[in-house]
């Protein structure tokens, strides 16, 4: 981040205001990541001279190339920035955002008018934008890898819906083309031919257990183990193309053993474990926090009544009214009562004569009512939307193999 900053220091792009919310921005849109990336184990002779000119041999082993919690372009983020240079290539110069903020200045001394300012950089790029909306296809990052000698068909890495990805064919061949997710080490712009080919070795199947059939995959949130409807996460340092059955039993006990009922409550199992928040305890189908104040490792019965209880009354004032087909409800919060439709918290807008619901009245409004509201704020929310033609891509060359 540190090397980020200077870098648009030396630019003269933002102000110390503007640096964080800026990194900020492009690693909650995934554009960057941050992580750690392993490094490389080379061996490496080392001479040295003694006093009595003697040359002395040792071989030493050096790890080159590792970062710690460092940024990373993501492949969605190169994609954009392809997208952005081929079609707003002005916007997207450095010099272009360097003399923006030169012109914020020269408005705030007076020197400039902020309107004749905003006409002369909206229009052009309004109309950019329309032309880019009409005659711009979207971008896929497409890289051509080769050909599976098995079909005949083109290999791909490409930016999918769900994320980079590497196909075997196309969707206009008679075949259905065979899809296959990236890991998370891996990028659209390095894999390479065989990498690719691997990824479809996936899922393997070890053998059965338990009479159900046992495999191993990878998943939107990383390599997995499955045992009928049964899904475990697979740790750092396993190979999914080597691992055996026996390991894979084994790393499976452990996870049922870590998620073995450690209480109960109401004749019900409590279950706790570490997610993303944090710790949590699970007891019928609730996951509940659970704050610093108590020992996560050694949770007593009445810590466990306290945080369900605590959570179940807050789950019970939270909803005045709930439609969870629809996605929509009327729910209690810190500064009054408001819609959630989806993942958006909207307004709860005025009713015909201009006065506000009461809390009585928001007990019997009707679903018709609140999705006017909705729609007043989100306009076309319940507009179905249909399904876009895919455009044919341009053929690209193979990628030369070195």
């Amino acid at each position: 981040e540190a090397s980020l900053v200077k870098k648009l220091e030396e630019l003269g792009i933002g102000r110390p205001s503007t640096y964080a919310p800026t990194i900020s921005t492009i690693v909650k849109r995934n554009y960057v990541e941050k992580r750690d990336k392993e490094g490389i184990k080379r061996n490496a002779n080392l001479l040295r001279l003694t006093i009595n000119n003697d040359i002395e041999k040792e071989m030493l082993q050096e790890n080159t190339g590792a970062e710690k919690n460092k940024l990373f372009p993501t492949d969605l983020g190169i994609v954009v920035t392809d997208f952005l240079k081929q079609y707003f290539s002005k916007v997207m110069d450095f010099g272009f955002t360097a003399k923006i903020e030169q012109e914020f200045d020269e408005i705030a001394d007076g020197k400039m008018q902020w309107g004749k300012m905003i006409d002369g950089f909206y229009k052009p790029f309004h109309e950019n934008i329309e032309h880019t909306l009409e005659n711009a296809e979207r971008a896929k990052g497409e890289r051509e890898l080769g050909v599976d000698e098995a079909t005949g068909k083109k290999v791909i890495a490409r930016m999918g819906r769900y994320g980079a990805m590497v196909q075997i064919g196309n969707a206009e061949d008679e075949e259905k083309p065979r899809f296959a997710k990236l890991n998370q080490a891996q990028s659209i712009e390095t894999i390479t031919f065989n990498e690719a080919m691997d990824l479809f070795k996936l899922p393997r199947t070890l053998g059965e257990h338990e009479g159900l059939e046992l495999s191993v995959n990878v998943g939107r949130f990383g390599p997995y183990i499955k045992l009928g409807e049964q899904f475990i996460s697979i740790p750092k340092g396993e190979d999914l193309y080597t691992i055996e059955l026996d390991r894979a039993i084994e790393l499976l006990k452990e996870k049922q053993l870590a998620d073995a009922p450690v209480a109960h409550f109401e004749e019900l199992p409590v279950t706790k474990g570490k997610g993303r928040f944090g710790p949590f305890i699970k007891w019928n189908d609730l996951y509940i926090n659970v704050p610093r104040r108590y020992n996560f490792d050694n949770l007593s019965q009445s810590d466990i009544n306290e945080l369900i209880e605590t959570k179940v009354n807050k789950e019970a004032n939270r909803y005045i009214q709930n439609w969870p087909a629809e996605k929509i409800s009327i729910e209690n919060g810190r500064w009054g009562p408001f819609i959630k439709f989806a993942k958006k918290m909207l307004k709860i807008t005025k009713k015909a004569d201009d006065t506000k619901y009461t809390p009585e009245e928001l007990l019997t409004v009707s679903l018709e009512e609140v999705k006017k509201m909705v729609e007043l704020q989100v306009p076309d929310a319940f507009k179905k939307k249909a399904k876009a033609t895919p455009k044919k891509s341009a053929t690209k060359k193979p990628v030369k193999k070195k």
